[in-house]
């Protein structure tokens, strides 16, 4: 996602195994959708990354210095894509558990307005 008009997403690299079973998904991405997704996101490094034995994932490298790591073991070409998508629109922003489902700037002093007012 871009903020302020700037890709957010520096960097992608995918790893992967070229003898284990669990990359076969990823393979199969490499060959069919990752030349086209490098050329639809020419502001994208992507870089391709063989390490043997282990199971393959994406990670991505933004802006603001965070880096999120999706495991992408045995899914198919087009999940993989769709996970690669979703790190590209991403912002890197770390998730944050919220205390309450009220979420605002300027809480009321008389508290939150339920229907259960009782006059």
């Amino acid at each position: 996602m871009a903020l302020r008009g700037v890709w957010q997403l520096q960097k992608l690299v995918v790893s992967y195994c070229n003898w284990g079973g669990s990359s076969r998904g990823i393979r199969a991405f490499m060959e069919s959708h990752l030349p086209e997704f490098k050329e639809s996101n020419p502001q994208l490094e992507v870089v391709t990354e063989l390490i043997r034995g282990q199971h393959p994932h994406l990670k991505g490298f933004y802006r603001n210095r965070n880096e999120r790591v999706v495991c992408v073991k045995n899914m198919a070409p087009e999940d993989v894509l769709l996970h690669a998508t979703r790190l590209r629109n991403a912002l890197g922003r770390k998730v944050i558990k919220l205390k309450t489902k009220h979420v605002t700037k300027h809480p009321s002093v008389q508290g939150t307005w339920t229907t259960d007012v009782k006059f």
